[in-house]
């Protein structure tokens, strides 16, 4: 009976952190690439980020962008964000850049404090419901959209993906 429970609970810890930070009931990570022809544009925000500047996604027209929606709370989330500052460092250069999006409900509050730990080189601002819309609905964290120097989706993950798969779109489009 006890290793049954053991069993279970280990189970269900894993499933989350392997699919990511999403209820139960949604599928496993999911991967969405668009052709060149089929790619929409992305929705345009403007929000502030920690220092009260204000961050609008069409400023980056011209840069391709990594557009992350991820919580503190979030194991996955955390295991990307490591990633995300050595993208940053490696490829701004070259026309690129992170835009981090806390859906955290208790906003600075908690995202604050882990950013003066993890000290990113990219912008990151919270998200809120209307943005979450325009996204089509954030349903699980984390959640990533790759945005061409066109300012249009070219490709979307929904849950955990490996660093090169990342590494591997962000290529192709710069």
């Amino acid at each position: 009976m006890k290793i049954t429970v053991i069993s279970s609970t280990l189970l269900i810890f894993i499933t989350s952190f392997v699919s990511g930070c999403e209820p139960a009931s949604n599928p496993a990570p999911r991967e969405v690439t668009k052709t060149e022809q089929s790619r929409q544009m992305a929705p345009d925000f403007t929000l502030p980020d920690s220092e009260e500047r204000d961050v609008t996604l069409s400023k980056f027209k011209g840069k391709v962008v990594l557009l992350n929606f991820w919580a503190t709370w979030c194991g996955p989330c955390k295991i990307e964000m490591p990633w995300f500052l050595e993208f940053q460092q490696k490829y701004r250069d070259r026309g690129f850049t992170i835009i981090a999006v806390s859906m955290d409900e208790e906003g600075w509050d908690v995202v604050r404090p882990f950013l003066n730990e993890l000290k990113p080189n990219f912008p990151v601002v919270i998200g809120n419901e209307k943005m979450s819309s325009d996204f089509g609905g954030i349903l699980a964290l984390p959640t990533t959209f790759i945005i061409d120097r066109e300012g249009r989706v070219a490709s979307s993950h929904q849950g955990l993906v490996s660093k090169s798969k990342y590494e591997e779109e962000i290529e192709q489009l710069l």
